[in-house]
């Protein structure tokens, strides 16, 4: 699974598991989990990072590993492992991931609170 994810604005209406600054709201845990169990070999957990690119300089980045790399904070959000790198810590601290469907769609939203601006299309930030 690799996903760009867009920042949301919203606050998530779930209630979020907190690790260090990251929030996973029960949504999110709930999606990458049933994803997770899809996948054949089965991933160590999921990994979120923040790659530079897009129109504003930054975006998001959701896609499963087979474990922590040297440098990577390692959380466990209710036996959901996930993987950040030292770099992409720096952007997501305090920010909050949640799961959400519509009528228009569905995905993964950032609530992030260190964005400064976004691009009009919603895929990428500065901070």
């Amino acid at each position: 699974m690799t996903t760009d994810a867009v920042c949301n604005e919203t606050r998530p209406q779930q209630p979020a598991a907190k690790a260090n600054g990251i929030q996973l709201t029960d949504g999110a845990i709930n999606k990458v989990k049933e994803i997770l169990t899809q996948q054949t070999p089965q991933p160590a957990g999921l990994r979120i990072s923040v790659v530079g690119g897009g129109c504003s300089g930054f975006s998001y980045q959701m896609n499963f590993d087979d474990g922590a790399k040297m440098m990577d904070q390692t959380y466990d959000f209710g036996g959901l492992k996930v993987f950040v790198d030292a770099a992409s810590l720096l952007y997501l601290e305090g920010c909050s991931v949640d799961y959400i469907e519509t009528l228009e769609g569905a995905g993964f939203k950032f609530n992030n609170p260190n964005v400064k601006s976004t691009c009009g299309c919603g895929s990428s930030f500065s901070a």
